[in-house]
């Protein structure tokens, strides 16, 4: 056949269809589900502890949108140095890069390399698990009938080493001290460019309230996952502790209190009661440190410079910094979820980990009647 005549079909057979891991009768190039949303993402947090020091990072791939991208966003002071990567994306392999970034997977569940080369921002980091990785409940958000978010989703508490360069310094990630959590999700969510919101822009919920707290202490890890309704109507509880044999006890249905700082929703301490299979009560008091907003630098929802899954032609990438000080940066942090470095007692075990928060509009439980309820 001549060149001029030679058809390249539209889905040809892919590495990963050497293995014997299909779902569906499709090539694996193919998602079962044809909505644009569908995604599989890898998601990374490290820090210091003392909250000098935060990155949040993360890795996509996007098949019905044919994209795949990166991120990574170091907090230091009030700054945040953020880098991009994006490209055009046709078969899915176990090749996890897109221009200077990549995940290397060391030992599956436990060890992971990230390596990020860009001159505003490099990173050599390699990830151990402290604790087997836990598979968290199904998690499914509706906008009338129709699924927004229909996702699987497992969460690992562990320790960094390895080295961040930013500044034209080499920080040593010692892994005595750098600790984080990490979790990979894929499912539909909302991706790339933004859909018409149709009827949901004027007969929307009024309100988002979503709390999700992975913690690492010596001789556990305890995850807890919460988003509630307006009218607090819980519509996703997930609460459990995980031991290093990888056995699992669930902790109930947990009370959370969280103290907001005065005329904002920035929450700087949170106490949640939890309840062990046997009945005995189990509390953690939480306090924040330091925080990255994931809708600044980052590409979740509502970041006006870059969303995850858009289409920013082949080969992309771009570097930026934000002032948190800045009025017009500071001004966007109430209007998405910020990931907190959380400091955790539970009785005398001392833990460290992610508080995850986002109170948008009314709350009833915690007495936010609309969007500019702050606390008194």
């Amino acid at each position: 056949m001549s060149e001029t005549t030679a058809h390249t079909p539209a889905t040809a057979p892919g590495p990963l269809d050497e293995y014997p891991i299909h779902q569906t009768p499709l090539p694996i190039a193919r998602a079962a589900s044809s909505d644009r949303n569908f995604y599989d993402r890898s998601y990374f947090n490290a820090h210091n502890r003392d909250g000098a020091l935060m990155l949040v990072t993360g890795f996509g791939v996007y098949p019905n949108l044919g994209v795949v991208d990166a991120y990574a966003a170091l907090r230091r002071g009030d700054e945040i140095t953020s880098v991009r990567f994006s490209d055009a994306r046709t078969d899915r392999s176990l090749d996890m890069a897109v221009g200077g970034y990549r995940i290397e997977v060391v030992e599956p569940l436990r060890r992971i390399r990230l390596v990020c080369d860009h001159e505003d921002l490099g990173l050599d980091l390699t990830w151990t698990g402290a604790f087997p990785a836990i598979q968290e409940q199904p998690h499914v958000m509706l906008a009338g009938n129709r699924p927004t978010l229909d996702a699987s989703r497992f969460a690992q508490v562990g320790a960094w080493e390895g080295t961040i360069a930013v500044g034209g310094e080499d920080i040593a990630v010692d892994p005595a001290i750098w600790t984080g959590t990490r979790d990979r999700s894929w499912g539909i969510r909302p991706v790339g460019e933004a859909e018409p919101p149709g009827r949901a822009a004027t007969e929307g919920s009024g309100g988002f309230w979503w709390l999700y707290v992975p913690l690492r202490f010596d001789d556990f890890a305890v995850v807890v996952i919460i988003q509630e309704n307006p009218d607090g109507y819980r519509t996703l509880n997930d609460a459990v502790r995980v031991f290093p044999d990888g056995s699992v006890e669930q902790l109930g249905w947990p009370r959370i209190t969280i103290d907001y700082r005065s005329g904002t929703r920035h929450p700087e301490s949170a106490s949640l009661e939890l309840r062990t299979p046997d009945g005995k009560p189990l509390t953690i008091d939480i306090r924040t440190v330091t925080g990255i907003p994931l809708h600044i630098g980052c590409g979740y929802g509502g970041d006006p410079d870059w969303q995850h899954g858009q289409w920013k032609g082949r080969d992309w990438s771009w570097a930026n910094s934000y002032d948190l000080t800045d009025p017009a940066i500071a001004g966007r942090i109430p209007w998405g979820v910020t990931d907190h470095i959380a400091h955790a007692r539970c009785g005398d075990a001392e833990g460290w980990g992610l508080f995850e928060h986002a109170s948008v509009g009314r709350h009833d439980p915690t007495g936010f009647a609309d969007l500019l309820s702050v606390a008194p």
